[in-house]
């Protein structure tokens, strides 16, 4: 005898068991990030127009003791937040730690002149930026200011030893993948800890090696089994980022106590995405494609040409006049790529010739037939809901335990631009892979190496490759969301609409403004 109750389903049970451990996963998260600031006090500010903010010791008796202070600079498309766990790493140790969002990043609406470009003018707001950094700490009646030091990443690195070269007062620099240092002048900065991941390109490790030799006072660590991004949240650059600054001890580092919590926010939109939206399509069933004529090997060598295409005509479009560094190319090339995909669908080959739509059993069972004409009004506003829950889904975890990811100036209006550009892409792809699953997501991973090749060549700003992992994991996050709206019975178009989000939202919020 079954004791299972009236009406109750496998499915439904996992439906129920996928909801609790969402919420478990949510509230494991929230907890976490509350945990992470135990200890430490922090502090927002802006300063001659440069947001900064100042992370310290709750407890080290503001004012009574003079302690060491860093400045801490992020990297190209990063963000004060990204480097938050640094501040947290030197403020344990009594140090007194200041973040900056440089112009264009993060919560700074002003523009970066020649973002991506290295040129004079990027370089002038990079200085200028610091140096507010720099004079609004050494003013703090609780700081040193004998024993002011300087941490950067990637773009913040050449700002950070391009800066101390200039000034002798500098007590100390940490370059963390420095992209060059050709141009510092011999012997300055005298006391310099250059960090390299061991996973990163080996320019980044030939450039540190290089700069070390141009000087005394000068040390290279390789951090073994880490790439450009996770080399800030190895444990060993945190160590060794402290004992550089000095400080007077302090709690043992925690570079995950924001990116565990974090991920664990993205588990739990994840898991509950699965209930949510069977729950708001009214789990009507699997809605199938049918088979197009041509076989899938000559389905993907047509994305594969389409493609490649896209990334020839991505730089001659107006979107690369978008105030967006890096965005602008993106976004022209998923516009054309998207328009070009949903072309081919009437190509000679046929490719989505065939008859009318059958739909799976529904999870009660039997048959449940195709809505014709007009789109009713319950899909609509699902797909909206999810559009709504995706954009939380991406903002909430990345802006609370990674980086920046609030619009902010002009990223009001460019958030949609791009998403427009993500929408016309995954509906290109939904239309030629007529929704199937793994060859829609396949058409979407061959945008990563054509994006990817494009760089290598020219076609492409460089900054391209630094986007390109990001690019992966939105697509595949964006691909899994797909399939889950296709076996709830969504409509066609809610994949597109609800990934639409997904993608565009951290390319919008965390490239830099120009």
């Amino acid at each position: 005898m079954s004791l299972r109750p009236p009406g109750e389903t496998p499915a439904g049970r996992g439906r129920a068991a996928l909801t609790v451990l969402a919420v478990l996963a949510l509230l494991l998260g929230g907890y976490g990030l509350l945990r992470a600031d135990a200890g430490l006090t922090t502090r927002q500010v802006t300063a001659d127009g440069v947001p900064l903010t100042l992370v310290r010791a709750a407890d080290d008796g503001a004012g009574a003791v003079r302690r060491p202070g860093v400045v801490i600079a992020h990297g190209f498309a990063g963000s004060a937040r990204l480097m938050r766990p640094l501040a947290d790493t030197v403020a344990r140790q009594g140090a007194v730690a200041l973040l900056l969002d440089f112009a264009g990043h993060g919560g700074n609406p002003a523009g970066l002149p020649g973002a991506g470009s290295d040129d004079t003018a990027s370089r002038g707001t990079l200085t200028h930026d610091l140096a507010v950094a720099v004079a609004y700490l050494r003013g703090r009646p609780d700081v040193d200011p004998t024993r002011i030091v300087l941490v950067g990443h990637s773009m913040g690195a050449g700002a950070v030893t391009r800066y101390a070269a200039g000034h002798p007062d500098i007590a100390g620099t940490v370059a963390i993948s420095l992209p060059d240092g050709g141009d510092l002048p011999d012997a300055r900065p005298q006391r310099l800890l250059l960090i390299v991941g061991g996973l990163e390109f080996p320019a980044f490790r030939a450039t540190a090696e290089a700069t070390a030799r141009r000087g005394d006072g000068r040390r290279v660590v390789v951090v073994p089994g880490v790439e450009h991004i996770s080399v800030l949240f190895a444990d060993r650059t945190h160590r060794e980022v402290a004992a550089w600054v000095g400080g007077v001890g302090g709690a043992a580092p925690r570079p995950a106590a924001r990116l565990v919590p974090a991920g664990l926010l993205l588990l739990g939109f994840g898991l509950g995405f699965v209930p949510l939206a069977a729950l708001l399509t009214g789990r009507r069933g699997r809605r199938v494609g049918p088979a197009p004529d041509a076989p899938a090997p000559v389905v993907l060598v047509v994305a594969t040409a389409v493609t490649g295409l896209g990334v020839l005509l991505a730089p001659v479009l107006p979107t690369t006049r978008l105030p967006l560094a890096v965005g602008g190319y993106l976004t022209g090339f998923l516009l054309v790529t998207g328009v070009l995909l949903a072309a081919v669908r009437h190509w000679p080959l046929r490719l989505s010739a065939a008859g009318p739509t059958p739909v799976a059993p529904a999870a009660a069972g039997g048959p449940v037939p195709a809505t014709g004409g007009r789109t009713p009004l319950r899909p609509v506003v699902a797909a909206l809901l999810l559009t709504g829950y995706a954009g939380a889904a991406v903002a909430v975890p990345i802006h609370l335990g990674l980086t920046w990811a609030l619009p902010v100036g002009a990223r009001w209006w460019l958030l949609p631009v791009v998403t427009v550009g993500c929408l016309v892409f995954l509906a290109g792809a939904e239309l030629l892979t007529r929704g199937r699953s793994w060859r829609y997501a396949a058409v979407g991973a061959l945008a990563v190496p054509a994006l990817g090749g494009a760089a290598v060549v020219g076609l492409a700003p460089g900054f391209v490759l630094l986007v390109v992992p990001l690019f992966v994991v939105l697509l595949g996050w964006q691909a899994a969301w797909a399939a889950v709206l296709r076996r709830a019975g969504a409509p066609r178009w809610a994949p597109a609409v609800v990934g639409a989000v997904l993608v565009a939202w951290p390319v919008a919020t965390a490239l830099p403004l120009s």
